[in-house]
């Protein structure tokens, strides 16, 4: 695909954004429709997303924002969709005719990954975390049908603003919220959104079981949750999963075409594999 003034370009920003598949995954969906198209990965710290965008030119099309920009990017859009407000961040900048739009895939990208690995409609989830991530994949899951959610995190104050992003929900679930030392297994879907290395023997054992389990890392795998969960035959959705159907809805965005889904997974399974 050519803009006018010659071939687009996308990146990923956030920081720390090294780690990032997203460039496998667009470059992929390039290749696989022979679209003429650019995608980096840049870093931008926090508090710089502003003055990145501003000085972009006329070629770059779209920007996949992640931590800790999510919610720069709704200050900075001229228009903010009903679910990147409803989220309380944004992780796709679109340019428009009148500006840069902001909206977010990782709602539909998570309910899409989840359903695909798992038909069932628990009544029940736990999500370890309360950051922005918790934020959107606590919308999925309401999205899904779940009408409880426990959201479990270090501090829990932190989790403020993920927990009214789900009560805004139109379908609230009820939600409360514990510290991450004393939550227990509640059963139904358990999300992580924390590190790896915050993820502890002991905790593992007060959390598990689950009917499946939702890792939203991709970085750090097999997680230790991960190898619990896949010795006692749970389902396990990954963060490639969430990854690979958020990026297809931000594709589809940034070039007008549907994003090749199968073309984008086996990149980024070859791309982890060869970590």
């Amino acid at each position: 695909m050519v803009a006018e003034g010659g071939p687009i370009r996308c990146a990923v920003v956030g920081d720390p954004v090294a780690h990032s598949l997203s460039p496998t995954l667009h470059r992929a969906g390039y290749a696989a429709l022979g679209l003429t198209a650019a995608y980096d990965a840049i870093r931008v710290p926090a508090g710089g997303l502003a003055g990145f965008v501003a000085g972009l030119g006329p070629e770059w099309r779209g920007l996949s924002v992640t931590a800790p920009l999510k919610r720069e990017a709704l200050a900075l859009a001229e228009e903010v969709s009903d679910l990147a407000r409803l989220a309380g961040g944004a992780n796709t900048l679109v340019r428009t005719a009148g500006g840069w739009s902001a909206d977010n895939t990782d709602v539909p990208g998570a309910s899409a990954a989840v359903r695909e690995r798992f038909a069932g409609t628990p009544a029940t989830a736990t999500i370890l975390g309360g950051g922005a991530t918790a934020a959107s994949v606590g919308l999925a899951l309401a999205d899904l049908g779940v009408g409880r959610i426990t959201v479990a995190a270090r501090n829990p104050g932190n989790a403020t603003e993920a927990v009214a992003a789900v009560r805004r929900h139109p379908a609230a679930p009820e939600v409360r919220v514990l510290a991450l030392d004393v939550t227990e297994h509640t059963g139904g879907v358990l999300v992580s959104t924390i590190p790896a290395a915050a993820q502890t023997a002991e905790l593992v054992a007060r959390v598990l079981p689950a009917e499946v389990v939702f890792e939203v890392t991709y970085n750090e795998w097999p997680t230790p949750l991960v190898e619990a969960a896949l010795r006692t035959d749970i389902p396990v959705v990954s963060g490639l999963d969430l990854l690979v159907h958020q990026a297809v809805l931000q594709f589809a965005m940034f070039t007008g075409h549907d994003g090749p889904l199968d073309a984008m997974r086996s990149a980024g399974e070859a791309a982890q594999a060869a970590r």
